[in-house]
């Protein structure tokens, strides 16, 4: 389990602006070829802009608060699910570890909440020139936020995401290095998101959340 691996072995406990976790090499080969092969439309290929939000495709706005389908989503969000799982083999042995209960009671330590009952919900993300991401804390029914990135294509590593304090000033940006990323547990005062930024190419991440709300992947 690379992930647990990389949580036990290789990680860095950070308390400002809030207490988060850097990861180091989170992901298996196998994971990362499927992220990168994920087919995510351009955005700008649909006569559409990035508003600061994830929500670009029109998709129902209630997924953020919870649907599991992922709304309408028109390719620009990819979910992993039962329905594509036969495509994304790696990515589903990541998600089974991230199930396993030695994985998810090492984590409910660490941020001192309990995950038992909870599901896991992982989302591959192409985001193209023109996105931001405007500060903000996630909705209470993700108990845990995670952001993997895949930068393959030499992108700068100013890419990663900016964390912020009460005050909403930047006080840090996670580094968008290849196989490398960061969790937290959501909350108050965890303000994060990503001011515009030059993406040459593509800036390629995998999100991982526990929700509260069903998904096809139950802990167990």
């Amino acid at each position: 389990m690379t992930f647990l691996n990389s949580l036990l072995n290789n990680s860095k406990e950070h308390a400002e602006p809030f207490q988060h976790w850097e990861l180091n090499e989170p992901l298996s080969n196998e994971a990362i070829k499927e992220i990168n092969k994920a087919d995510i439309a351009n955005v700008s290929e649909h006569n559409l802009s990035y508003d600061g939000t994830r929500a670009i495709d029109g998709g129902a706005a209630e997924f953020r608060e919870g649907i599991a389908s992922g709304g309408k989503a028109i390719k620009f969000r990819c979910f992993i699910t039962n329905e594509n799982a036969s495509e994304f083999p790696g990515l589903v042995k990541f998600i089974n570890g991230l199930q396993s209960k030695e994985t998810h009671q090492e984590i409910s330590k660490l941020i001192n909440k309990d995950l038992s009952n909870s599901y896991v919900r992982i989302e591959v993300i192409c985001d193209r020139e023109g996105f931001w991401l405007k500060p903000h804390c996630d909705i209470k029914e993700k108990l845990v936020s995670c952001l993997l990135f895949v930068n393959e294509v030499n992108e700068s590593e100013n890419l990663g995401t900016d964390f912020y304090n009460d005050k909403l000033e930047k006080v840090k940006t996670v580094p968008y290095k290849n196989n490398y990323g960061y969790f937290f547990s959501s909350g108050p005062g965890t303000w994060h998101g990503m001011e515009k930024k030059e993406i040459v190419k593509e800036r390629r991440c995998l999100q991982v959340n526990y929700v509260t709300f069903p998904t096809d992947w139950k802990v167990k």
